[in-house]
This record gives C-alpha cells, sequence and structure tokens, in this order.
C-alpha cells in the first residue's frame, strides 16, 4: 500500500502513538509512505481497543473490507485501482444491522491524522434539526464541510411548518452539487440496499449517488457484532 505525501509537515506519517506504543504503519522516504497492512491492521486493533473498548478486534471476515477502506483513505492508487475504488468519490458503506459500519467509519480516519477528516452525523439528528429549526439545515449541511451520514435511510420524514420533506434527500442533492463544484467528498453508512435506497429516495438522488461514491458492501450474512 503506497501513497504520495509531498506536503506533509509531520516528520514521521508512518508513525502513530496509541496507549504510549509506537506503531510503524509502514515506510517513509520523505516524500511518500508504503504502507504495511498487516502493521496497519495491527494500530487499528489498537486504536479500536482505545475507542470501544477491550472487546473490540479486528474480525478475520471483515479484512477484506478493511482493505478497501484503508486504501482508500491513504490514497493508495494502485490498490485501489485493482479494487475499483476511485480515490475522488465518497465512500458508500453498506451492511446489515450491526455489522460494524459506524465503528469502521469512526476507526480508520485516525489512519491519516495529518488530514482533513470528515465529521460523522447521524443522519436522523440532521431531520431532527430540520423539524426545529427548516430549509437552513440543508443549507448548512450543503456547504463545503466533510461529512460521514451514518445510518442513512433510518430517519423519519422531516416535518417544518406543516411541510413535509425528504430532509436527506435534499442534502444528498446539495453535497452532490457541492461535488461537482469543489471534489469535496461525502461518505454514508446505511444498511439499506440499491433499491431500497431508490424507493426511500427516488431514482434522481440514487443517480447521483451513483456519481459520487464508492460502494462497499459487507455480505448480507455478517453477523451482528453487538450480540
Amino acid at each position: 500500500m503506497g501513497n504520495p505525501c509531498d506536503k506533509m509537515v509531520n516528520l514521521c506519517p508512518h508513525i502513530l502513538m496509541e496507549g504510549g506504543i509506537e506503531y510503524c504503519l509502514g515506510s517513509f522516504d520523505g516524500k511518500r509512505i508504503d504502507y504495511d497492512f498487516s502493521k496497519v491492521l495491527t494500530y487499528l486493533d489498537a486504536k479500536g481497543r482505545s475507542l470501544f473498548g477491550e472487546s473490540f478486534k479486528v474480525r478475520g471476515e471483515d479484512k477484506g473490507t478493511f482493505l478497501k477502506l484503508c486504501s482508500y483513505m491513504v490514497k493508495d492508487i494502485e490498490n485501489c485501482r485493482k479494487m475499483e475504488i476511485d480515490t475522488n468519490k465518497g465512500i458508500l458503506l453498506t451492511g446489515p444491522v450491526g455489522c460494524g459500519k459506524t465503528s469502521m467509519m469512526r476507526l480508520i480516519r485516525h489512519l491519516v491524522p495529518h488530514k482533513r477528516t470528515y465529521e460523522i452525523i447521524p443522519a436522523r439528528n440532521i431531520t431532527f434539526a430540520f423539524n426545529h429549526i427548516g430549509y437552513k439545515i440543508i443549507e448548512d449541511y450543503g456547504k463545503g464541510r466533510f461529512y460521514c451520514f451514518d445510518d442513512l435511510g433510518v430517519e423519519p420524514l422531516g416535518t417544518y411548518f406543516g411541510k413535509d420533506c425528504n430532509v436527506l434527500g435534499e442534502v444528498l442533492i446539495s453535497r452532490f452539487e457541492l461535488f461537482q463544484k469543489t471534489k469535496i467528498c461525502t461518505h454514508v453508512t446505511t444498511n439499506l440496499n440499491a433499491e431500497e435506497l431508490e424507493e426511500r429516495y427516488g431514482k434522481r438522488v440514487r443517480s447521483r449517488m451513483r456519481q459520487m461514491f464508492n460502494l462497499i458492501a459487507f455480505e448480507n450474512n455478517t453477523k451482528d457484532k453487538r450480540i
């Protein structure tokens, strides 16, 4: 795994600290980090225990998904090309309830602390805010910050002054327009498949999502890790 990093200010961006222990994720020649995926997983395992508790571990069945997400995060162009991932697009991470989507998105952003990260926002919180504040919420989330909208599809329909609104559908349209103008990416986690997303948000939004996102999916038989 490798990526160009010619603008880094950190002299050792390939070494991360967790719990007082140094984790070397690969080698750095001053311009480029050559990531070692096995070392990346070792770090993520330690960081995951710090974030989520001692019971956390990177499971064998999830390593393929981690490889895709990590390759994307560190912009390993060669690996991403092999896996048909476009680093200029965002991530649409799908899978059944409890498979670990949110935890993964919380975890992988720590791989690149030298880069601007994304804020994880539950989709339902956006709808709740819309119900209180109105259409300004859609405008606010359409601006140039980096977001991961978590659990897309579980949020209720928004209502403001008696008028219903598919809030996240409108937000996604705004994010698409932002993406077209600025190439700022959006990430999403969801339990819904493509057909369910179209039913929930309509053909127009689904079409925009195809252009905005790389689809990374867990297997449907992935076990619920909360049990």
